[in-house]
């Protein structure tokens, strides 16, 4: 194979990869736009599997607050 061939595969191939990076980062704005995240919501099943992982890693423990550390 040629140099210069081996330089416009390697062109195309960087060129493709952007496309679809740029591809997926539309739609995932599209999917951000169409299901925007709950603010403040709480979800019990997250705190249960927290306090389960907790207790199953430090047994007797008792979790009493959990926050979200930003």
């Amino acid at each position: 194979m040629e140099s210069s061939n081996l330089l416009v595969v390697c062109a195309l191939a960087f060129g493709a990869v952007f496309l679809l990076l740029l591809f997926l980062a539309i739609v995932m704005r599209v999917i951000l736009a169409v299901f925007p995240q709950r603010a403040g919501a709480s979800d019990a099943a997250v705190y249960a599997a927290v306090t389960v992982a907790a207790s199953q890693l430090y047994p007797g423990t008792i979790i009493k607050k959990i926050e979200e550390i930003k």
